[in-house]
């Protein structure tokens, strides 16, 4: 019966990466006083040993982190899941979801990157409200894994890779539809008032309402705090219940709009005979409210396969074309939208 091979050591990495074992134990728990070469090349040795589930996997079986920083998801962020696992199918990548829990970046960021890199993460896509804070960027770095940020709320700076969409262009078409059909007191509905994505948004629609000389009264923003639905139904009734009231709103989220749809009906208001509502995102609930909802369309599965392309080539260490991609957003229109009564 032939004998299992025996486990590396600690002191066989040590010496064969010709350092102490102290040096081979800091670069596993992450310490950053330790030269990149030297951490290159104790990591190498622990793949190639696969000491503690160091592998190195990844030609036969590689995957990809996508990191969620949300206590809770929305529809929207099922529509990136599927655009990434998507990608990943195409190009031979196993995408792993995961989301803050007992090893989290922003208390435990060395921990959390270890773990990623034991399980052989070749690369992370994290979707969340601000870019990761730097000491989970630098322990994701000591492990060599890049990291891609999927349509940030805030654009982070120009050292970090992203992907998003172009949010001012969006608010802009959005509120130049209205316009076109004739509105004039038209309500901005916002989420996280501080998000990135979230004042391009505003930025665009106020850039159209002024340019045809309807500027936006104070009492015609809000901004409901996240994008979900409840908020929608919250807030939206409040633009609502103003004297005199808009006659069309724009959303920066489907949910936010589907909930907007509802306070109207809570207030026996038609849509869209009373009141014209837009969208943000074109998910799979544009299509299901009642009526239809007008959205402006952001090319998620696009977003996917770029954030997973872009992944792979930072992890086989080539050149990027850019730090950051916006893709093209555009207008789809359905029932909800139509000339004010008045």
């Amino acid at each position: 019966m032939a004998s299992e091979p025996q486990r590396v050591t600690l002191a066989q990495v040590a010496e064969s990466a010709g350092v102490s074992v102290a040096t081979v134990s800091k670069v596993i728990n992450g310490r950053p006083d330790v030269a990149k070469e030297t951490r290159d090349k104790v990591l190498d040795l622990l793949r190639d040993h696969n000491y503690g589930g160091y592998r190195d996997d990844l030609r036969s079986h590689p995957t990809v982190e996508l990191f969620f920083g949300f206590e809770r998801l929305s529809i929207y962020h099922t529509e990136i899941i599927q655009s990434v696992v998507d990608a990943g199918a195409r190009e031979g990548i196993a995408v792993v979801v995961g989301r803050r829990g007992d090893h989290d970046p922003t208390t435990d960021a060395v921990a959390w990157a270890r773990g990623l890199a034991a399980a052989g993460r070749r690369a992370v896509i994290a979707v969340t409200a601000n870019s990761l804070p730097t000491p989970a960027r630098e322990a994701l770095g000591r492990y060599r894994m890049p990291l891609v940020l999927l349509d940030p709320e805030v654009l982070p700076d120009h050292s970090i890779v992203s992907v998003g969409v172009t949010n001012f262009s969006g608010g802009h078409t959005a509120a130049a539809h209205l316009l076109s059909l004739g509105h004039r007191r038209i309500a901005y509905l916002g989420g996280t008032e501080r998000a990135g994505s979230n004042q391009a948004r505003l930025h665009g629609f106020r850039s159209a309402m002024e340019a045809a000389g309807a500027p936006v009264a104070p009492e015609m923003v809000r901004h409901a705090g996240t994008f979900h639905a409840a908020e929608g139904v919250e807030h939206g009734g409040r633009l609502l219940a103003q004297d005199p009231a808009p006659t069309a709103v724009f959303a920066a989220s489907d949910e936010l709009a589907a909930g907007v749809i509802e306070a109207a009906r809570r207030r026996s208001l038609r849509v869209p005979e009373d009141l014209s509502v837009v969208g943000f995102d074109n998910t799979p609930l544009a299509e299901v409210t009642s009526p239809p909802l007008t959205t402006i369309h952001g090319p998620v599965r696009e977003m996917g396969a770029v954030a997973l392309r872009t992944a792979l080539q930072l992890a086989a260490q080539e050149k990027i074309d850019s730090h950051h991609v916006e893709l093209a957003t555009q207008l789809v229109v359905r029932d909800s939208t139509r000339p004010p009564r008045d």
